[in-house]
C-alpha cells in the first residue's frame, strides 16, 4: 500500500523539476543576448577600467601607475570645463525638447483629421542619423551656401551675411535647434504613449465636475503621466550628457574651444593626445556620472508606488 506522504512527494518532486527545467529554458531564450552583453559589454568596460590604473601609450609597454590617472582628474580644470559646459548643454538641451514635444504629443493624441500624417512628419527626423542631421545643418548654417543666413536676411533681422557657427552663443542655438529637431520626435512618442494610457473616463468626470483644461492637465494629465515624464527625461539627460556628434562636426569644438563637451574631451585625450590610460579613467568617470544618473531614473520612476 503506497503511504500518503510519498503520494504527496511525487508531484512536489515533479513540480521542482519542472521549474527547474522552466528556469534553465529561460537562460538559454537569453543566452544570445547576454553573451552580446557580455563581448560588448562588460568585457570592454572591465578592461577600460584596467587601463585607468597604467599609463598607456598609443605604442610601447603600459606601465602601472595606480591612482594616478584618477589623481590627474581631480586636478584637471579643463576636464571640469568640459563637464560644466556639458551640464550647462544637458539643462538647455532638455529644457527645449519638453518645451517642443509636450505640445506636439497633446496635439497629435487628439483624434482629428490627418493625425496619422502630422505624426509621421514631427518622428521623421529621428530616423536620420545624428552625425547625417549635423552634416545637414552645417550646409544650412553655412554663410555662403546655406538657407538659414538667406532667411534670416529675407526677415529683415540683419542686412548682411551671418556666420551662424562663427561665434559661440549663435553655434551653440543652432546647435541646440538642431538637436530639438531630431530628438523631439522621439520624446514626443514616449510622452504620446503617457497621453494615450489615460482612462478617458478621468478627463470626463473632471470636465464635467466643472475642471477647466489647465486645471485637467495640472491635476489629472501630470500625477498620472509621472512616470512616463520621468522616462523621458532621464533618457533626454543622458543623452545630452554623451554628446559628441554635433559638437566634432558642427563647431569642432569651437568657437576657441568652448564647445567642448565630456565625451569630445575624452575623444582629444585619448585619440588625439594618445593618452589611453588617462581617456580611460575619464570614461569611468563618465560611467559613474551615468550610474547616478540610473539611479535618480530608478528613483523618479519608483515614486508613488509605496502609496
Amino acid at each position: 500500500m503506497t503511504s500518503p506522504a510519498l503520494t504527496l512527494a511525487v508531484p512536489a518532486r515533479s513540480r521542482r523539476r519542472r521549474a527547474r527545467m522552466g528556469q534553465w529554458q529561460g537562460l538559454l531564450y537569453i543566452a544570445p543576448a547576454m553573451a552580446l552583453v557580455i563581448v560588448f559589454f562588460v568585457v570592454p568596460v572591465l578592461f577600460t577600467f584596467w587601463m585607468s590604473f597604467h599609463d598607456w601609450p598609443l605604442l610601447g609597454q603600459p606601465e602601472w601607475i595606480g591612482l594616478g590617472n584618477y589623481v590627474r582628474l581631480l586636478t584637471d580644470n579643463r576636464f571640469f570645463t568640459a563637464l560644466k559646459f556639458t551640464a550647462y548643454y544637458t539643462v538647455i538641451t532638455t529644457i527645449a525638447i519638453f518645451v517642443v514635444a509636450f505640445p506636439l504629443a497633446i496635439f497629435v493624441e487628439k483624434q482629428r483629421r490627418g493625425v496619422g500624417f502630422y505624426r509621421t512628419v514631427f518622428f521623421m527626423p529621428v530616423v536620420v542619423g545624428l552625425a547625417t542631421a549635423s552634416l545637414l545643418w552645417v550646409w544650412l548654417a553655412n554663410v555662403d551656401s546655406g538657407l538659414i543666413g538667406p532667411a534670416i536676411r529675407m526677415m529683415g533681422v540683419t542686412g548682411k551675411k551671418v556666420n551662424l557657427l562663427a561665434t559661440f552663443d549663435s553655434a551653440f542655438w543652432t546647435i541646440i535647434v538642431m538637436v530639438v529637431w531630431k530628438v523631439a520626435g522621439f520624446t514626443m512618442i514616449i510622452l504620446l504613449t503617457g497621453l494615450q494610457s489615460i482612462p478617458v473616463e478621468l478627463n470626463e468626470a473632471a470636465r464635467i465636475d466643472g475642471a477647466g483644461r489647465w486645471q485637467r492637465f495640472r491635476h489629472l494629465t501630470l500625477p498620472l503621466m509621472r512616470r512616463t515624464i520621468a522616462l523621458a527625461l532621464i533618457l533626454s539627460v543622458t543623452g545630452s550628457v554623451l554628446a559628441f556628434d554635433q559638437f566634432y562636426i558642427m563647431t569642432s569644438g569651437g568657437p576657441q574651444n568652448r564647445m567642448i563637451s565630456v565625451v569630445y574631451y575624452i575623444f582629444n585625450q585619448s585619440f588625439v593626445s594618445f593618452h589611453l590610460g588617462y581617456g580611460s579613467a575619464l570614461s569611468i568617470a563618465l560611467l559613474a556620472i551615468l550610474i547616478a544618473l540610473s539611479v535618480v531614473q530608478l528613483r523618479l520612476l519608483r515614486v508613488g508606488d509605496d502609496k
